[in-house]
């Protein structure tokens, strides 16, 4: 089964996993510092492979202007109902916006599934206006999190089956060769996602601690956040 296949299949069960103790944890600690990278916060924001449009409906809260862009059609009509934002069906490859037509571009856990990951850097580059920003969320290759999901993906089919991990220096790699500038990275998630409840208090306590310092790298969900000069 091709990702988009398998992505279309599960839309209507993406969501309840926020609403458990460990995906709430997950969305809160994510976002917060997803956010805190954020400088281009005027504008219009696109939330690339935006799938239900968790961090689309997020960024409206805040009332930053954004458009959701998804391959998935099955997970943008999910998206659709939760919001009035635009919403596009479309390629990661090959972005339907004019040249330097953006002010900032997020994508949350959507590189993992592109067989070519430069070909879409240098789609947000050229739509990306002139100081515009680009933050990339990822799943990391040195992970103990997604490890022990890559295992369990080998007995049951998961989303983790066809992605394509990365580690903080591989996207600096990538980020560079695209032209981006100003490079920031950061990392949270540490521990499996079967650690008991009780525990998440003070595993977000060492999140946010190690965030940015050099055990990032061992992180389940790293950041990289760069600029088009």
């Amino acid at each position: 089964m091709k990702p988009i296949a398998y992505f279309n299949q599960i839309a209507s069960k993406y969501d309840p996993w926020y609403s458990t103790p460990i995906g709430g944890y997950v969305d809160a600690i994510e976002k917060e510092q997803v956010f805190s990278l954020m400088k281009g916060q005027k504008g219009v924001i696109l939330d690339l492979g935006c799938g239900t449009g968790n961090y689309t409906l997020a960024l409206n809260r805040l009332e930053i202007k954004a458009i959701g862009l998804d391959k998935s059609m099955e997970m943008l009509k999910i998206a659709i109902q939760k919001m009035s934002a635009p919403f596009v069906l479309g390629d990661a490859s090959v972005l339907p916006f004019k040249n330097q037509s953006l002010d900032s571009i997020l994508s949350i856990t959507l590189f993992e599934f592109l067989t070519y990951p430069e070909k879409t850097l240098s789609e947000i580059y050229r739509v990306l206006r002139p100081k515009g920003e680009i933050i990339v969320g990822t799943m990391n290759t040195f992970s103990a999190w997604f490890l022990f999901k890559r295992l369990k993906s080998i007995f049951k089919e998961t989303a983790y089956r066809y992605a394509r991990f990365y580690t903080i220096n591989q996207l600096k790699i990538l980020f560079k060769q695209a032209g981006f500038t100003n490079l920031t990275t950061r990392g949270v998630i540490y521990f499996p996602a079967f650690i008991p409840c009780f525990l998440i208090p003070v595993v977000k306590k060492l999140d946010r601690k190690w965030a940015a310092s050099p055990l990032r790298h061992l992180a389940a969900f790293v950041l990289i956040r760069g600029e088009r000069p």
